[in-house]
């Protein structure tokens, strides 16, 4: 059996380790001319770390984790308004949790498919007609399953179920990411997640070593467009926030260097034509304020993966793969909606306090565990249950 994956990100990498596993052939193309070294600090939990520790890489995972050892929101003046032990959080998920930067979680899956799996950069789909392709090289690959990995703006998915616009749900809000080296910002984030007490914008800060520096921000849009000019934007929408901030303003890189997109939800009544699936962003994106689009997306890959190996055939495969998956991951998609959003980045003073008084809570004993949970939602049926 053959497969085109279209996204060398974490849910193409994850697909592309199962079906080899599985004896599939595998051809994996993304449109990037190499990895990226673009992205955030994620918190991975959930069925993306059962998933991992179910394909041997929960060891590696470790690895390329960083150490977090607190958590901090701060005032304008850098002062520490909540402060909490991050052993906490994984308490509550009884220690299945890893901070990991995004490049580093698809570098380790990536390590995975070495030398298994036919990997070209600079290279995208083109054009699908049934089960073969055209490459954006010139080539043509047939294939028993074309699939879309290639993120909340694919192109497969454009190609094959139409226009973006009718499947994007923009949550008003964009996003941005980047590192930059100060050993004095360096020095105060060390071990820590620091993020601004803000009113509809924020920063966070995560010491990644060497004296370098991660930078998370998001603030509330009304206007979806995309800038320009994304150091641009960021420095005038971050303006006036703190020491901390016009430290890493002041030092952020080249607008190449810098990830910047929309917070948004992918929404399809069906992920399936013919020999055509999509997975991760592409099929369901559940946006940065859900907190686990990596997980989800590894996930979701690897029950795509075992259905096609327990099925009698690609479609039957396909079709469970769609029947046991699209309740986990809309579910999450509606719970960001619905109540996470104010939570992640409030609205106004009121709102802020409440969360402020929330998490200091969790310093009471037995609220700890289920505040935490609520931050970090356990789904209701394992990996396990749902590739059994």
């Amino acid at each position: 059996m053959r497969a085109l994956v279209c996204g060398a990100g974490i849910a193409g990498l994850t697909l592309a380790n199962r079906l080899h596993h599985h004896g599939w052939e595998v051809h994996l193309v993304d449109h990037a001319s190499g990895p990226r070294a673009q992205g955030y600090m994620i918190d991975f939990f959930g069925p993306g770390f059962e998933a991992l520790s179910a394909m041997g890489l929960s060891g590696a995972l470790r690895e390329h984790a960083s150490q977090v050892d607190e958590f901090r929101y701060i005032d304008g003046d850098g002062r520490a308004t909540v402060s909490i032990e991050y052993d906490r959080f994984g308490k509550a998920l009884d220690g299945k949790i890893a901070s990991i930067m995004r490049p580093e979680l698809e570098h380790l899956l990536r390590e995975s498919v070495a030398d298994t799996v036919e990997l070209r950069y600079g290279t995208t789909i083109d054009r699908i007609d049934g089960h073969r392709a055209a490459l954006s090289d010139g080539t043509t690959i047939d294939a028993d399953l074309i699939v879309g990995a290639d993120g909340v703006h694919s192109r497969v998915r454009s190609l094959v179920f139409g226009p973006e616009h009718r499947y994007f749900r923009y949550l008003g809000m964009h996003t941005g990411a980047f590192v930059f080296t100060d050993p004095d910002v360096f020095a105060q984030v060390r071990g820590r997640f620091v993020l601004t007490e803000t009113l509809n914008r924020q920063l966070g800060f995560y010491g990644l070593g060497d004296d370098r520096v991660a930078v998370f921000a998001v603030h509330r849009s009304s206007d979806p467009a995309l800038p320009d000019d994304p150091r641009d934007a960021l420095r005038r929408e971050y303006a006036d926030m703190g020491e901390l901030a016009e430290r890493a303003l002041a030092l952020c890189p080249p607008p190449e260097q810098i990830y910047y997109d929309q917070v948004a939800q992918t929404d399809l009544p069906r992920w399936t034509d013919g020999p055509v699936t999509l997975i991760g962003d592409a099929a369901h994106a559940v946006s940065l304020i859900a907190g686990q689009g990596a997980s989800l997306g590894t996930a979701g890959a690897y029950v795509l993966a075992e259905r096609l190996h327990s099925s009698s055939s690609v479609p039957e495969g396909l079709a469970e793969y769609e029947q046991r998956w699209r309740p986990v991951a809309t579910g999450v998609q509606q719970a960001a909606r619905n109540r996470v959003g104010e939570w992640f980045l409030p609205t106004s003073s009121v709102k802020l306090l409440l969360r402020r008084w929330g998490f200091r809570a969790m310093r009471v004993p037995g609220l700890d565990r289920a505040l935490a949970s609520s931050l970090f939602p356990k789904s209701h049926r394992t990996v396990a249950e749902l590739t059994a």
